[in-house]
C-alpha cells in the first residue's frame, strides 16, 4: 500500500479504523427505550436515521451483546427520544453499562403501547418494529413511526470525538 499525496497513509479496514473515522463524525444523540420482561430497558444511540417519509420509518443499530438487545429483539414497539444539550448526564447514564437507567434522577412515564417515554426531551416517537436486519455483531432495527411529540424546547445534543457536546454558533 502506498501513500496518496496529501491524504496520509491509508490503513487496512479494521474495527479500530472504523472507530477512529467515526469519532470525527458528529452525530445526534438519541435514547431508545423498550418494555422488557423485567421492566424498562434503554440505551444511547448515535445511529438513528430517518429512512422514509412514506411510510414514516426510522432505523437504529444495536449490538447483540447489549443488555437491551433481548428486550428489543422481542418488543413490538420502541421509544425514540431526541436528546437536548441539557441532557448530557442522561445520555451518559443510558450509555453506561450496569447503570440504573430508569432510577432517579431519570424522569419518565409509561407511554403508548407500554413504551417508556422520557421526560423533557426535544422530541419523542413511539415506533412499531417492522424488521431486524443482521449486520455483523449488530442488528439494524427498522421501525415505523406510530405517534410522537416533536415540541420539546432546546438545542440538540451531539456526540463527537468520544464526548457529548452542543452546537456552536
Amino acid at each position: 500500500m502506498t501513500a496518496t499525496p496529501g491524504l496520509g497513509t491509508p490503513q487496512l479496514a479494521s474495527p479500530d479504523l472504523l472507530r477512529s473515522t467515526f469519532r470525527r463524525h458528529a452525530a445526534g444523540v438519541a435514547v431508545i427505550t423498550a418494555r422488557g420482561a423485567f421492566g424498562p430497558v434503554g440505551f444511547t444511540a448515535t445511529s438513528l436515521t430517518s429512512v422514509s417519509a412514506e411510510p414514516p420509518l426510522v432505523s437504529f443499530g444495536i449490538g447483540t451483546g447489549a443488555s437491551s438487545w433481548p428486550a428489543v429483539a422481542e418488543a413490538d414497539h420502541v421509544g425514540v427520544h431526541i436528546l437536548g444539550e441539557h441532557q448530557r448526564e442522561l445520555a451518559a447514564t443510558f450509555a453506561r453499562s450496569g447503570a440504573d437507567r430508569f432510577g432517579a434522577p431519570t424522569a419518565w412515564r409509561d407511554g403508548p403501547e407500554g413504551v417508556p417515554v422520557l421526560d423533557d426531551v426535544l422530541a419523542w416517537l413511539v415506533c412499531r418494529i417492522v424488521g431486524r436486519v443482521p449486520a455483523g455483531d449488530h442488528r439494524i432495527v427498522l421501525a415505523e413511526v406510530v405517534l410522537g411529540d416533536p415540541s420539546g424546547a432546546g438545542r440538540p445534543l451531539l456526540y463527537h470525538q468520544g464526548r457529548f457536546s452542543g452546537l456552536r454558533d
